[in-house]
């Protein structure tokens, strides 16, 4: 009688890290470690296991996991040296801080990944814009247009013609501002107030009668503040004369020499 053996089968899954940093968080988050003092003998231990159970497995290693492997090994072999390495102020380097600090930094982009996932999903469900012809055959179906011109009687149009007529009148009475350059300027009246006294037979003139010659508002402020000037400068004198609000200007005793 034949005697058969029966052998069981085991099928091994490992689970596949996107990268070397993903495992070595995999490792300190199973076994709760402190990032920032990272048992470097066991993390290399454990990351040099799952990389032979990937080549028992036919599986390939990428050239990243070997490298960081590499690096593993060389921050063991520093820290078992006897002569540590100091920085400029005699401090004593560790030879993880910079494993600790590739590892927190793929620790903050990773944190946000699942987020980008999701807004990317959303986004690439979104139905893109620029069927025209399509959204018209939409609006079409979702409103009938021949059923509307049926219901509509004069009462709707003479409502509707209503609106119109209330909406273009709004628009014609709307106030309109505009800006107007007035061309007199303060420099140019003074000219002109002077030229004036210049060609007077009396020697004088009345501010009424300056006034009377051109009334416009804007016109007397600048022929006012151009009076002060002159004043001030003591090319004109002032003298009270007839009538409400009403003074001479004659021309000063004491002349302006020009600027050099």
């Amino acid at each position: 009688m034949e005697e058969t053996t029966t052998s069981d089968k085991f099928e091994i899954k490992l689970p596949l890290f996107e990268g070397p940093f993903d495992l070595l968080l995999f490792f300190i988050e199973r076994d709760e470690l402190d990032i920032y003092d990272i048992p470097i003998a066991k993390i290399t231990e454990d990351f040099l296991s799952y990389l032979n159970q990937l080549e028992e497995l036919n599986v390939e290693v990428a050239s990243e996991f070997i490298l960081v492997a590499a690096t593993l090994m060389r921050i063991k072999a520093k820290m078992l040296l006897p002569r540590p390495t100091l920085d400029e102020d005699g401090n004593e380097i560790d030879p993880r801080d910079e494993l600790i600090r590739h590892l927190l930094e793929y620790k903050k982009y990773k944190s946000v990944i699942a987020e980008l996932s999701e807004m990317e999903m959303n986004r690439l469900n979104q139905e893109r814009r620029g069927n025209l012809m399509k959204e018209i055959r939409h609006l079409s179906e979702s409103v009938n247009v021949e059923a509307e011109l049926q219901d509509l009687d004069l009462y709707k149009m003479m409502r509707v013609f209503e609106k119109v007529v209330d909406r273009f009148e709004f628009e014609k009475n709307k106030p309109v501002h505009k800006v107007v350059q007035y061309p007199y300027t303060i420099s140019g009246q003074k000219t002109y107030v002077l030229s004036r006294l210049g060609t007077s037979e009396k020697g004088r003139i009345s501010f009424v009668e300056m006034i009377e010659e051109n009334p416009e508002k804007t016109l007397v402020i600048y022929n006012f503040l151009a009076i002060l000037e002159l004043l001030q400068l003591m090319q004109i004198t002032l003298h009270i004369g007839e009538g409400f609000n009403n003074f001479w200007i004659e021309k000063g005793s004491s002349e302006v020499l020009p600027a050099e």
